[in-house]
């Protein structure tokens, strides 16, 4: 069946023919039949730009293939299918006393294509990426084989795979280990920082006593207020630390009811005017509060409370735009960025901070030593490809990257530049599967594979 996908930003829009096997032999005798030039896995439709879409291919969805298949209690390792979400784990393993090691900014990704973008979370800076919790994998190959892959057995496969965005093959499950938890909440410290001088300041200062750790920052103040922030940042909290009336029910899973942006808003919506003034009203009414006792999920998916919250930005949808800096160039890079935002009125209605840790051990992660920022912003005009590339550039002669998950734009010769283990991965892919049976409209953007179809 052919249909109009995107990802959650809502541009662009591609036609795919999409393909919903519900078994591993359907799943092969989809990839046998050779119907389509090239195929790509797909989950929920979480990652943005073109990452998931194969226009004029096959998408394979793995929704359907969402069992857990085992746990191993005294490990803490779950081992399930690809299609299951991160709320479904949440929902079965947060009430025996569990927690994701690391988790992105939604629960509504797939184990899946989470390994596949190897996403971060506010946790990096102490834990890295989810690779580091990934104890194997199994992958569908170009040729039909099921393979095993960890960094102990079919290392090179297995690095190449996460952060791989679905080139390698579909992979089919995986075994995640869990951290142990006592209670669903979180005691965070909200701090405001006057200016992204302060914020950097308080980051370097105390980030190592959090396990979580992000920023909420204004990226349309400007002068003495450039990058002014909120900086909210926390730890577990031990079930007998939990007040009285919470200790009846230390590990429940939270509230499941949801608003929901019933229909498009207009494009217009969300402007420079109406998010600059959200901003400030925002930052003025925050307050510095240390030790708020927060239940996990709007700690970790305030956005998830509100069903379709993407309509906001209308038909013409967002572009997801995040890039890391090194520490060595971040002030110069982000306040230059900054400056160019406000200078061009591109607003963002959402700005996230965050330190990373170590390099992504993926040979594509996006994540190194830095600090990395997160813009969401409307595509109204033409004239925000010519504002990303020169950002690209910028980012480029900082010495950063751009996340591929939420990249729409990027040009092969930049991309090829920000990626160093880029060859070894083409070597990988080249063994593993040289007639490209496995492409997305952002592999042959970018030209990641040479000879993409």
């Amino acid at each position: 069946m052919e249909v109009s996908l995107s990802g959650w930003g809502r541009y662009p829009v591609q036609r795919c023919r999409v393909y919903r096997p519900e078994s591993l032999k359907a799943l092969k005798e989809v990839l046998a039949s050779k119907t389509e030039s090239s195929y790509l896995a797909r989950g929920l439709g979480r990652a943005y730009g073109d990452a998931a879409l194969n226009e004029g291919g096959g998408v394979i969805l793995q929704t359907r293939r969402n069992r857990f298949l085992g746990f191993d209690e005294a490990a803490g390792v779950v081992r399930c299918e690809a299609g299951v979400s991160l709320a479904e784990i949440l929902d079965v393993f947060v009430p025996r006393g569990y927690f994701l090691p690391v988790t992105p900014g939604t629960k509504f990704v797939t184990v899946g294509g989470a390994i596949a973008s190897d996403v971060h979370g506010k946790n990096h800076h102490k834990d890295g990426t989810i690779s580091n919790f990934v104890a194997d994998l199994d992958l569908l190959t170009a040729d039909g084989n099921r393979m095993t892959c960890s960094p102990d057995e079919n290392a090179d496969l297995f690095w190449a795979t996460v952060g791989g965005m679905g080139l390698t093959g579909v992979i089919l499950g995986a075994s995640l280990r869990l951290i142990p938890i006592s209670s669903s909440y979180i005691r965070v410290d909200y701090h405001k920082a006057r200016h992204i001088d302060e914020a950097f300041e308080m980051f370097e200062a105390t980030d190592e006593q959090y396990q979580y750790s992000v920023a909420w920052i204004d990226c349309l103040a400007g002068g003495r207020s450039l990058g002014r922030s909120v900086l909210m940042r926390g730890n577990h909290v031990p079930a007998e630390e939990l007040p009285e009336a919470l200790r009846g029910r230390p590990l429940h899973t939270g509230k499941k009811r949801m608003l929901t942006v019933p229909f498009d808003f207009p494009s217009v919506t969300l402007n420079y005017t109406s998010i600059r003034a959200f901003n400030a009203l925002y930052y003025r009414v925050s307050k510095g509060s240390p030790g708020v006792l927060v239940h996990y999920d709007p700690f970790f998916y305030p956005l998830d409370a509100v069903l379709h919250w993407n309509r906001l930005y209308g038909k013409r949808g967002f572009l997801q735009y995040q890039v890391v800096f090194p520490f060595e160039t971040s002030r110069e890079g982000l306040i230059a960025l900054l400056e160019r935002l406000a200078r061009d009125r591109r607003s963002s209605f959402l700005a996230v901070l965050k330190r990373f840790g170590a390099e992504g051990p993926g040979l594509l992660s996006f994540p190194r030593p830095g600090y990395t920022l997160a813009l969401d912003i409307p595509a109204r005009d033409r004239g925000l490809f010519a504002f990303l590339r020169d950002m690209d550039e910028w980012v480029l002669k900082m010495g950063g990257r751009v996340y591929l998950t939420k990249d729409a734009e990027l040009a092969p010769e930049l991309f090829a530049a920000m990626y160093p283990r880029l060859e070894r991965f083409r070597e990988i892919k080249g063994r593993i599967d040289p007639e490209n049976r496995f492409s997305s409209s952002m592999a042959r953007r970018l030209r990641l594979v040479e000879g993409a179809r």
